[in-house]
């Protein structure tokens, strides 16, 4: 089959997904992607994720990929999907590919942010399913600091699920910037990274709300950043409030760019 490789921008709402990856009996991302692309192509043909998304966990820029047959453009195939998906799953952007474009490996950054309601209102049923309602104080300044440490390359063994890499990694990662913004209502952590060990973002989240809310010291964060396991690290913030935002690819992977 002559084949068209195509990147899929994806927002979805993780709430009523078991994560992204395909599993039996359950609902997940990749599993109502492929069987809206099997019904239109007429034929079961894998989508390829960027990354793996937690159950709860949402999206406003993941990244797939699919090779679907050469007919298909990439702007009618996003139209034809859309039509087709659930309310909770959306095409944001289609891209026609290199052939040596992979989703996951070609990648060179993934951005997330984790929402913080600090406001009365984010206990309101319209907020705290998407956002961490965080009623105690919180030292914005303390934040900020452990944020910066987090930049660089460093491993982060002491953030990851343990097990859920191969034991020769390294888990290193670089992380280009990460930040506690405001927002209205509250905080936003932003980070950027090369790539994202399993439960990272949350374990950092969980740690530096200790930090802000005065329960662990700011040097927590370069102590676990050397730190040989996870012993010590604070239990990972909820999944509800987690996006991933963006991925991002060398230009010249795009046809016509």
């Amino acid at each position: 089959m002559v084949s068209r490789n195509v990147q899929l921008v994806l927002h979805y709402d993780g709430a009523r997904f078991s994560g992204w990856q395909r599993q039996p009996a359950e609902r997940t991302v990749q599993g109502v992607l492929e069987d809206a692309v099997a019904k239109l192509c007429d034929a079961p043909l894998p989508v390829v994720g960027a990354g793996r998304t937690d159950a709860g966990v949402h999206a406003r820029g993941q990244a797939a990929g699919v090779r679907v047959p050469v007919k298909w453009t990439a702007a009618a195939l996003r139209r034809s999907l859309n039509a087709i998906l659930p309310d909770d799953a959306w095409v944001a952007a289609a891209y026609d590919m290199r052939e040596d474009f992979h989703p996951r490996y070609s990648a060179t950054a993934r951005s997330y942010a984790y929402l913080v309601g600090t406001d009365e209102h984010a206990a309101s049923p319209f907020r705290r399913t998407r956002e961490l309602a965080w009623m105690k104080p919180l030292d914005v300044g303390r934040l900020s600091e452990a944020a910066r440490l987090v930049e660089g390359d460093h491993s982060f063994r002491a953030f990851a699920v343990k097990g859920t890499a191969p034991a020769t990694d390294d888990h290193r990662c670089i992380v280009d910037s990460a930040a506690w913004l405001p927002r209205d209502g509250g905080l936003s952590f932003e980070i950027r990274a090369n790539r994202f060990m399993h439960h990272m973002v949350r374990f950092l989240v969980g740690t530096m709300l200790d930090i802000g809310e005065g329960r662990k010291e700011v040097r927590t964060i370069t102590d676990l950043l050397g730190a040989a396991d996870n012993a010590d690290v604070s239990p990972p913030a909820p999944a509800h409030a987690l996006y991933l935002e963006r991925v991002d690819y060398p230009p010249d992977l795009y046809l016509g760019s």
